[in-house]
């Protein structure tokens, strides 16, 4: 039996799954995986919760390494739905299938199943084979694929190496794979002073000054130059807040965010710490009196993985299919991977990232086509030793 990619994408797809809700894409993944001998595994985590999230581990065979892929079927949302030129979660195909999570990253997530398929009813596999999905990745990521590590773990269950199928081409399919990420960390800074008149501030204790001060001593000098794989850490503010409507008042208190992308030079700590020696740097030179606040949250740090036989196979597979030399990159945002990495070799190769959370987002259905056999490449190869 040959599954058809694009009618399992397009099922996907009419599933309203924004994050947490799934909408029931494991439904109907589980539909497919059952009939194959997959053993699956319904993990719900956070019940009660406003983010609680479902879950699904399934594995084919227990000889062999176990290789997994991972992904999400949560989605973001739509945005303004009037500037959509055709329903959101309808699949439209017109050369191209249109609809939320197309690229990131249902159609990665009906490929795989659509190669592991073909191998597992028309190749000897050596392996075995293991799926990890969630519904929370595109949002808070609490209940999700962290909770599901946690069971595998409780339960001595061992992958071995694990391909993520996130977006990972910035223009053209085969370019380019992910084999680490940076760390990201996000801040709140507040500093509160003493609310009054711009008349008489000699009354009042302005805490706008010292914000920009800490800022401006923040970014004035690189946290880094970058090493051989990865690019220079980047602090970017995001927003600068102080909640004053009128002209002639200084305000009670200022607050700022930014988010730091940082490589491999830095754990999430180092910086944290670094935020803190410079955040007492610049209190000498403002009023005592000012109160000051940091809130750091990690939600990520940096990681490369170097297993060699993951990347060759995959390199190999996408040479084969597309006549490409890809590029081995740890640019881009976070994903799943940054848990990931803990319990295993990851990568990450998907569809063209340009289109992601987009209005009429789509993906190439000859891209969808050629990631399949890329995917069934990877699964013929016996790149783990087994």
């Amino acid at each position: 039996m040959t599954l058809d990619v694009l009618h399992l994408t397009q099922e996907l797809i009419r599933c309203p799954s924004v994050t947490p809700n799934d909408a029931g894409c494991l439904d109907i993944i589980e539909g497919y995986l059952k009939p194959l001998g997959f053993v699956c595994h319904r993990l719900p985590f956070g019940k009660g919760d406003p983010k609680a999230t479902d879950n699904l581990y399934a594995r084919w065979g227990n000889s062999g390494p176990n290789f997994c892929f991972a992904g999400h079927t949560d989605v973001v949302p739509v945005g303004d739905a009037d500037r959509w030129s055709v329903d959101p979660f309808g699949a439209v195909k017109e050369g191209r299938l249109y609809g939320r999570g197309t690229v990131d990253m249902k159609g990665a997530i009906a490929a795989f199943i659509s190669a592991v398929t073909d191998v597992i009813q028309n190749h000897q596999p050596t392996y075995s084979f293991s799926l990890l999905l969630t519904s929370d990745e595109e949002g808070p990521a609490t209940f999700g694929t962290k909770k599901v590590i946690e069971w595998l773990k409780a339960r001595g269950e061992i992958i071995d190496a694990c391909l993520v199928g996130e977006p990972t081409n910035p223009q053209v399919f085969g370019e380019m794979v992910k084999i680490g990420r940076r760390g990201s960390l996000n801040t709140k800074v507040t500093v509160v002073g003493k609310q009054g008149h711009v008349a008489y501030p000699h009354f009042a204790l302005n805490p706008i000054p010292a914000l920009l001060g800490y800022l401006r001593q923040l970014l004035e000098k690189p946290l880094d130059q970058g090493n051989d794989h990865f690019m220079a850490s980047n602090l970017e503010v995001t927003s600068i807040d102080v909640g004053n409507p009128v002209t002639n008042v200084i305000p009670n208190q200022a607050t700022a965010r930014f988010n730091i992308r940082f490589n491999s030079l830095h754990t999430g700590q180092s910086l944290v710490d670094h935020l803190e020696t410079v955040k007492e740097t610049v209190k000498q030179s403002y009023s005592p009196d000012l109160q000051w606040t940091l809130e750091p949250n990690i939600s990520g740090e940096s990681f490369i993985s170097n297993h060699q036989g993951l990347q060759q196979a995959l390199v190999q597979a996408i040479q084969t299919v597309t006549g490409l030399t890809t590029k081995l990159d740890t640019t881009g945002g976070t994903s799943d991977a940054r848990f990931l990495k803990d319990i295993c070799p990851v990568i990450e190769f998907g569809l063209i990232s340009d289109q992601a959370h987009q209005i009429d987002e789509y993906l190439s259905i000859d891209d969808l086509i050629s990631l399949t056999a890329v995917y069934k490449h990877i699964l013929c190869q016996d790149f783990l030793g087994a």
